[in-house]
């Protein structure tokens, strides 16, 4: 009886490694980085080796040693919007790391660093704990463009007494930029190569090669990415239509403003100021708005 259920299981898993592992999946997987945001969550996934030696390199930092890490790690605001860090981290001296990997320039925008650096500290405290209790904290963005726009490798940003020549405040905060457009014979360099490299054969660093390699690689890493690709489009499709949703709501609130200033301006019995501020209009696309009806 085992041995017919063992077979039988292994034909369950026959079809669905058929179903799952579809060309169009294999061919993207081959095409992907880690610069990939659901490749790359993927491969840090239960792996503190990679993250600790990404940290290390971008640090400079030898002795670091990652004793917590998990992927798209949720954290929560209790009066705002929450939000999910690519990778969270905790090095053994208790200090904390958000590090994300961001393509699009807009997604790394400095007041997003500063909304990931609040909420770390929000939540690094219980109740009754002191603020000294706080430890160094990090947020990390790699990016695939320059946009600090400086041609460094790295950009480190410390808050600093301006009346004190630059004297940096101490407060246990730091943001740093790694730029991915600048491959540098440094370690940062090598580590961006390996960053954007599609190749696992190709990269400099051996726990970086063999973990890509096995997603890529092997039967059964290839499995897991597939099913891991299929569930991040389907989630991709679904905020998509969720986006396409708010933004169709947006759009028909801003028709119906449009109407209602339209319908004002030809009634001629408010003035413009009265007029925007029923419609919700500004002043100018009022003035804009009765130029055009002219």
């Amino acid at each position: 009886m085992a041995s017919a259920k063992t077979a039988k299981e292994k034909a369950g898993a026959a079809r669905r490694a058929a179903d799952v592992m579809k060309p169009e999946y294999l061919a993207e997987i081959e095409r992907m980085r880690l610069m990939d945001d659901g490749f790359m969550s993927k491969c840090l996934e239960n792996a503190p080796e990679c993250i600790e030696l990404m940290l290390r390199i971008i640090l400079g930092k030898k002795d670091l040693k990652v004793v917590k890490s998990q992927t798209e790690y949720p954290i929560k605001s209790l009066q705002g919007r929450g939000v999910r860090f690519d990778v969270f981290a905790k090095d053994s001296e208790g200090n904390e790391y958000d590090i994300e990997i961001q393509r699009a320039d807009d997604g790394a925008e400095p007041k997003r660093a500063r909304y990931n650096a609040a909420l770390m500290d929000a939540n690094a405290l219980k109740s009754g704990d002191g603020v000294g209790r706080l430890r160094e904290a990090y947020v990390i963005f790699i990016t695939e463009n320059d946009v600090m726009g400086g041609g460094c490798d790295v950009y480190e940003i410390e808050r600093t007494i301006r009346q004190m020549n630059g004297k940096k405040f101490g407060d246990g905060s730091h943001i740093i930029y790694v730029n991915g457009a600048v491959r540098s014979a440094t370690a940062i360099g090598k580590l961006v190569h390996d960053l954007m490299c599609r190749d696992a054969a190709k990269m400099y660093f051996d726990v970086l090669r063999k973990r890509v390699g096995d997603f890529k690689n092997s039967e059964e890493g290839r499995l897991a990415m597939c099913e891991a690709y299929e569930k991040f489009k389907a989630l991709g499709e679904r905020e998509g239509e969720a986006r396409g949703r708010r933004e169709g709501k947006r759009e028909g609130k801003r028709e119906a403003m449009l109407a209602m200033a339209k319908r004002l301006l030809a009634n001629g019995k408010l003035m413009l100021k009265e007029i925007a501020e029923c419609s919700g209009l500004t002043l100018p696309e009022v003035k804009k708005l009765q130029a055009s009806m002219a």
